[in-house]
């Protein structure tokens, strides 16, 4: 399977951010400029930009243009709950609309980030969440193919973490949470059913096994003000 222009523009830009052709603070160039510089439409080349802000590589502000994003400050929560087990213990009923579910090659984030090898590939889904049938999140989440190879679609897009412990018996460990504030595009407005400008919370999680092994790299914006991260020390 051919790899998605978009990616390969991802991992072309990521690389020159890695070998300091771009700087942080540093302003890239233009999306006209970008997109004629790989042959492709605007519409690909966003779709690379906005997979870069979701890892927190480019920050986009507003009427300035795209830059490489300055390090956060991180914030460490205690516990991991998935997204079905926090919306039921806050007394509402989960759901998810599944955008879209392919195995692929991974990016270079998303090698980096789960650990992936050499020919390693991916299960990249994408998922509408909802709490009591409002769209809450918008989610992307990159899980090894081999992990979940055995186990059904519905399953996996549905319960991963519930699939994974009762099905293959395998145990959840910890997780590193990276948040950040963010502003809804055209699209995170239609997905989200908010409006365009509206506040985002954005969420990146390597979430790992009990033995180590990180198995679930997860880009998530919430709709501010309809969630809300609580830390716990």
């Amino acid at each position: 399977m051919q790899e998605p222009m978009y990616i390969k523009i991802h991992n072309q830009l990521r690389r020159d951010i890695e070998n300091h052709v771009y700087q942080v603070g540093d302003r890239i160039p233009a999306e006209r400029q970008l997109a004629e510089q790989f042959k492709v439409s605007r519409m690909t080349l966003r779709q690379a930009i906005k997979t870069l802000e979701e890892e927190g590589i480019l920050e986009r502000r507003l009427g300035s243009g795209t830059y490489v994003a300055s390090q956060k400050v991180q914030e460490k929560m205690s516990g991991i709950m998935s997204f079905t087990e926090i919306t039921r213990a806050n007394g509402q009923t989960p759901s998810s609309k599944l955008v879209s579910y392919k195995i692929t090659q991974p990016s270079l984030s998303e090698k980096e980030r789960l650990a992936l090898e050499g020919s390693d590939k991916v299960l990249r889904m994408e998922r509408i969440r909802y709490a009591d049938q409002v769209p809450i999140c918008h989610e992307i989440v990159t899980v090894p193919e081999d992990l979940i190879a055995p186990f059904a679609k519905d399953d996996v897009s549905s319960h991963l973490y519930q699939t994974l412990e009762k099905q293959g018996g395998y145990q959840i460990g910890d997780a590193t949470e990276y948040i950040s504030a963010a502003v809804a595009n055209e699209q995170d407005a239609r997905l989200l059913n908010c409006r365009r400008g509206e506040a985002l919370i954005t969420r990146r999680q390597v979430t790992k096994l009990a033995d180590g092994r990180p198995f679930e790299y997860t880009r998530a914006s919430y709709v501010g003000e309809r969630f809300e991260f609580t830390f716990s020390k």
